[in-house]
């Protein structure tokens, strides 16, 4: 496995609750909202009452923020 298929693979994993608000600063209700609107990853229904989202998608979504961040004035 080259170094690239490793990182994919790594960021495709799937993370639940607790990680994904750890890694994006952002409630689950909020989360959700944003949801609703197009403007954060879908969940994955992962069985009964179980949702999670891809790493890799978390990911682009919060280096996106960044980048709209940086764009702004202070």
């Amino acid at each position: 496995m080259n170094q690239n298929t490793q990182f994919q693979s790594l960021s495709d994993r799937v993370i639940r609750e607790d990680e994904c608000r750890k890694l994006t600063g952002v409630c689950r209700t909020t989360r959700y909202e944003l949801e609703k609107k197009g403007r954060f990853p879908s969940r994955l229904n992962l069985g009964g009452r179980s949702v999670g989202w891809l790493l890799s998608e978390v990911m682009e979504w919060v280096k996106s923020r960044d980048r709209i961040n940086s764009g702004k004035a202070v």
